[in-house]
């Protein structure tokens, strides 16, 4: 192939791709669903738990502190959290996931009491 042949050759391929890409659409970026990780490492950790392990997730929500025992998905974006504050009254927050900072750790339970568990629900479909 002389070398105006291949000019020509990847001016047209060059002129072609442009083209193509004009009228092709972009492939869609999967979007991260925040609450599904969320979610998923809470049930991990709680998951390798030891029998005598409790996991203890603690809210801080402007001035209150709750302890996490529910955790309800009723959206991608939206977590809805229940448990008890300093005082044993029963709290719900309901927040944007992209909010949400839990701090959680592993404590042990003595006998006879048994370790909480955290609930998890979904939305009814």
């Amino acid at each position: 192939m002389a070398f105006g042949d291949l000019t020509k050759h990847l001016a047209e391929q060059a002129i072609t791709g442009a083209v193509r890409g004009k009228t092709e659409a972009p492939a869609a970026t999967p979007v991260e669903d925040v609450c599904a990780i969320v979610v998923g490492q809470i049930q991990a950790m709680q998951k390798a738990l030891k029998e005598d392990d409790e996991l203890v997730v603690h809210l801080n929500a402007g001035h209150e502190a709750i302890r996490v025992l529910e955790i309800f998905v009723p959206s991608r974006s939206v977590l809805v959290l229940s448990g008890h504050d300093s005082e044993k009254r029963v709290t719900r927050v309901v927040l944007p996931v992209d909010a949400v900072q839990l701090v959680c750790k592993v404590e042990k339970v003595a006998p006879p009491a048994k370790p909480a568990r955290i609930n998890f629900l979904r939305p009814k479909t």
